[in-house]
């Protein structure tokens, strides 16, 4: 198949089209403002296409793609050019490629608005759940999900809408940023509704749960949660890293940092089925990745 990525050096999706590069026609859309990352991705059998969502400038990416995967993500802060780049870059793109046979954009559960520890089913009420530290992110990712359903009707494209909740593996991810907090030894940033709990994901299930999530997609859009389905919570696996490395986690509760956000993970399994690897495998194997001069404990 040909399939387009966006944001394809991102930590999400660099695994991604690294993986699918083997056995498939790969292209690569991104501004590619670091010459690295083009290369990477080149070894790795990507095609890139240097261009931008914003501008709506795609010379050089082909129309006649089987498969889109939308991973692009800007959050600058600034709401005109997040906008344009998340919402309207994406529809621009979408009308570019109108003849793919499915899309897949993904999406965050930091478009839901925070309700404590209730799990967050697709039906739960949208809010502005990152503005206390990413002030235009929620609502771009709103924005992006209603352009996604409008465009998929209006050009009958298969569309699914995936939620995402903390990825992470080997690439890194919060859990990874954490762990280097642990290892300096640096507070921890932790709302005061403790335990701050959500369902980490691992790149491997990412990968895993990709070929199904696509073909679910269906017009109108379809909108699925995209999570592990072991909740946990940030004391609980900075707890767990620290005992690996022989260190304690020191935590600095605060309201400048968004609380839980753990998800109902039921129509997930019934669409496309549970997470395999377990939170505290995967975080021991992105420990022994990320740091393999440490000699691991327990």
């Amino acid at each position: 198949m040909k399939i387009l990525i966006t944001g394809p050096a991102g930590q999400v999706a660099f695994p991604l089209a690294r993986a699918l590069a083997r056995e498939h026609e790969v292209w690569g859309l991104a501004r590619f403002g670091r010459k690295r990352d083009r290369e990477r991705l080149e070894a790795a059998g990507v095609r890139c296409v240097a261009g931008d969502l914003a501008e709506g400038r795609f010379d050089g990416l082909p129309r006649d793609v089987d498969q889109v995967l939308n991973f692009a993500v800007a959050k600058s802060g600034d709401f005109d050019r997040d906008l344009a780049a998340n919402a309207e870059g994406l529809g621009l793109l979408m009308a570019h490629c109108r003849g793919a046979r499915a899309l897949l954009h993904c999406s965050s559960t930091a478009v839901y608005q925070p309700a404590g520890h209730e799990l967050l089913s697709e039906t739960h009420p949208l809010g502005d759940n990152h503005r206390v530290f990413m002030p235009t992110y929620s609502i771009c990712k709103i924005a992006a999900e209603s352009m996604a359903r409008f465009v998929a009707r209006a050009f009958s494209i298969p569309t699914t809408i995936a939620r995402l909740n903390v990825p992470y593996g080997d690439a890194g991810g919060w859990p990874a940023l954490h762990l280097e907090q642990v290892l300096a030894g640096t507070p921890i940033a932790v709302s005061p509704e403790q335990p701050n709990l959500y369902n980490p994901i691992h790149e491997d299930d990412i990968l895993a749960m990709l070929p199904r999530l696509l073909a679910i997609a269906s017009v109108p859009a379809r909108v699925v949660n995209w999570a592990g389905s072991e909740a946990a919570s940030i004391e609980e696996w900075c707890a767990y890293l620290g005992a690996l490395v022989g260190r304690e986690p020191r935590f600095a509760v605060t309201d400048r940092t968004i609380g839980s956000v753990a998800v109902d993970t039921k129509r997930m399994h019934a669409l496309v089925g549970e997470t395999r690897v377990p939170w505290r495998d995967g975080m021991r194997r992105m420990l022994r990745a990320r740091h393999p001069e440490i000699e691991l404990r327990g």
